[in-house]
């Protein structure tokens, strides 16, 4: 990884106008769904993404000096480890899934479930199985909501922010469109995907070229993906929605006071899934 300032990635910088953890695509909402972003648009989002996994490294507490001798922890095998260890350790995120399985979410909106295809996205199911074994995305707020997307992955606790934020996994290729319905990891370039998703709202065909890959879709509640609270219109500061950098720096203590009608995700869990 590159050197990056903590403290300049809080600021803009030059003309791009960018703010620290801007993750996903760009959405140019429903009158104008089927426009391709522009160049400089996927540039903002790629650096911002790798600003935010860098920023979170530098400021992460007891990071240790280069050559500190740290001890290694006796730690159970991630498919006996309880959920807390899965969430405190990410290293053990080597589960490989089953090749389909669902995935219950119960929300303030309403429940849905998506159903996941490893053969669409073998590294994105895998790291979707073992966040939510994890526990990962319980009592995730759904942050950004446009009518093209809805976008979730900032923990409620800032210090697994910084543990897994900048967990990147390896890219699939694109097999699926992105759809309305259709559920996506948010990148930033290459190798970049790491807790950050998406669901399309509307059929967004043009992020299929920006490599952004479907693993799954919505099968049963897409009323309820349609009624997550919008109201606040786009993150900050190109809208008045939440700053993503106070979401990865101060988690749910922020996104709760200061945004409190966005929707809230209560629980996630895998209702059944083939033999792998």
């Amino acid at each position: 990884m590159n050197k990056f300032r903590a403290d300049r990635a809080l600021a803009p910088i030059g003309e791009r106008r960018i703010v620290l953890g801007q993750l996903g695509p760009c959405d140019h909402g429903a009158a104008v769904a089927s426009a391709r972003p522009t160049t400089g648009e996927v540039a903002v989002i790629r650096w911002m993404v790798t600003g935010l996994g860098c920023a979170l490294a530098l400021a992460g507490a007891g990071c240790g000096r280069a050559g500190d001798a740290q001890p290694e922890a006796r730690i159970a095998p991630a498919d006996t480890a309880s959920p807390r260890t899965l969430l405190l350790n990410p290293r053990l995120a080597t589960d490989t899934a089953t090749p389909t399985y669902r995935a219950r979410f119960e929300t303030t909106a309403g429940p849905f479930v998506i159903e996941v295809h490893r053969d669409w996205s073998p590294r994105g199911a895998d790291r979707f199985w073992y966040l939510i074994r994890a526990g990962y995305y319980d009592s995730v707020y759904i942050h950004r909501v446009t009518p093209g997307i809805a976008q979730l992955g900032f923990h409620s606790d800032p210090r697994i922010n910084n543990l897994w934020l900048g967990r990147y996994i390896g890219d699939d290729p694109v097999v699926e469109s992105n759809t309305r319905g259709r559920i996506s990891f948010a990148h930033a370039g290459m190798n970049t995907r790491s807790t950050q998703l998406f669901i399309n709202r509307l059929d967004n065909l043009q992020y299929d070229e920006e490599r952004f890959t479907p693993f799954g879709e919505v099968v049963e509640g897409m009323e309820s993906v349609d009624a997550f609270h919008g109201g606040y219109g786009e993150v900050a500061p190109g809208g008045g929605g939440p700053s993503n950098s106070q979401a990865a720096f101060r988690g749910n203590e922020y996104l709760r006071g200061e945004f409190p009608e966005l929707t809230q995700i209560l629980s996630v869990t895998i209702e059944d899934g083939e033999a792998p």
